[in-house]
């Protein structure tokens, strides 16, 4: 039996396809200007590359920004919060999860789970970008390196910088004036890595941390900001066996699977 679940977040998009219960396929797109248009291209092009028609899918939940339009739209039978979407998902390949952080583009999240996957606590930070993907694109620009360098960049610092302010706005000022005194790119980067993980840390305390610890979102894939988690919090984090940017959708294909043994 094939589920589908489709997750669209502010910067980009993924669809899952399970088949029997197992993770048969994945996609992750750019987002286009319209939610439902950009879980449309994702979704439609997952099953054109499988082979599947849409038909042939049991059923499809949707999760992320504009989830209730996306089931509107036919895409999808239902929805689900991406929050417990992202808790499912990660607590269905890591079964001793009980925390996840995820760092998506523009906010973060640091959900608690019980032990059969559900949410039971969560903090997020939706006000600033301070601590979201984007303030890692800016910081990145502003040091005028892509944002795939950014992590490998700051674990080569010798000397790395502290940043004042908590608003990336002025921090991205900051970090204009360091490169003017000729401060090395390395120290700056691993400055722009802790101002990060101090403000996402903040959230996990707030929480409450409990092994095991994972990240969801496509910062988890950045390692310097995943080590200076660790050290913060004090804790060894799980390395999540799938993609972590598809963990949202892959929760929403759990879900649509659970929904329909339910029916």
């Amino acid at each position: 039996m094939l589920f589908g679940g489709i997750d669209v977040g502010s910067l980009t998009a993924q669809a899952v396809l399970l088949e029997d219960g197992e993770l048969r396929a994945s996609r992750n797109i750019r987002v286009l200007p319209n939610p439902v248009d950009s879980a449309r291209a994702v979704w439609t092009t997952l099953l054109e590359q499988q082979g599947v028609d849409q038909g042939a899918v049991q059923c499809t939940v949707a999760t992320g920004y504009g989830r209730e339009k996306i089931e509107g739209s036919g895409l999808a039978q239902s929805n689900v919060s991406e929050i417990s979407c992202h808790g499912m998902g990660a607590w269905s390949v890591i079964p001793g999860l009980r925390t996840l952080i995820d760092i998506g583009g523009q906010d973060a999240k640091v959900i608690r789970v019980g032990p059969a996957g559900q949410m039971v606590n969560f903090a997020m930070n939706d006000k600033c970008a301070s601590g979201t993907g984007r303030f890692l694109e800016v910081m990145a620009r502003s040091l005028q390196v892509e944002l795939g360098e950014l992590g490998p960049l700051s674990m080569k610092a010798r000397e790395p910088v502290a940043l004042s302010s908590r608003c990336s706005i002025f921090c991205e000022t900051e970090v204009l004036h360091f490169r003017q005194r000729g401060v090395a790119a390395a120290d700056i980067a691993a400055g722009v890595t802790r101002a990060m993980a101090e403000r996402v840390a903040a959230l996990a305390r707030r929480v409450g941390l409990e092994a095991d610890v994972s990240m969801s979102g496509g910062v988890a894939k950045n390692l310097a900001v995943r080590a200076e988690l660790e050290r913060l919090l004090g804790v060894r984090m799980v390395s999540c066996p799938v993609d972590p940017q598809v963990v949202g959708a892959l929760g929403a294909a759990r879900f649509a699977a659970d929904q329909q043994a339910r029916s």
